[in-house]
């Protein structure tokens, strides 16, 4: 379980530092386990009702355990006309995934998204943080087997 004192001496009790408590554990976990944000029940003013509300607001917030690598091909309308479909299916079949799994041995998360962005280099996909565009099925396949 995470230190949970520690992250609580770096943004306090205080329901103004629900977001930064959670990424913090999330950070170090790869999601929120249950039983670390009881802990910051116990120790702050944040109930898990509240930490509940937040966590299911924003998007980047799990608790179930996430792959070391997220990626997120795009399918927007430039990335959908230039084959993202293709690409989607084929990086599903190469990783054994549905759309919002992770792989069994926790390396990938698949979440496809609405838009990226970044229509110039449709079809396009992050990897983490990283962008990789110009796609096709097997250039995004060797892209993920590069992953480490």
């Amino acid at each position: 379980m995470g230190n949970v004192a520690d992250i609580l001496t770096r943004y306090g009790s205080g329901r103004d530092a629900c977001i930064k408590i959670l990424q913090e554990i999330q950070a170090a976990h790869g999601y929120l386990p249950v039983e670390v944000l009881q802990e910051v029940e116990k120790q702050t003013r944040i109930s898990l009702t509240q930490m509940y509300g937040v966590a299911t607001f924003y998007a980047q917030f799990s608790f179930t355990p996430r792959g070391r690598h997220i990626v997120r091909p795009c399918r927007g309308t430039a990335c959908h006309v230039r084959g993202a479909k293709r690409i989607v299916g084929s990086l599903q079949n190469h990783l054994a995934v549905a759309d919002g799994g992770t792989t069994k041995d926790l390396k990938f998360s698949f979440e496809t998204v609405a838009c990226l962005g970044t229509c110039f280099l449709s079809p396009v996909m992050m990897v983490d943080d990283r962008f990789y565009g110009n796609l096709s099925p097997e250039k995004a396949r060797r892209i993920l087997d590069a992953c480490e």
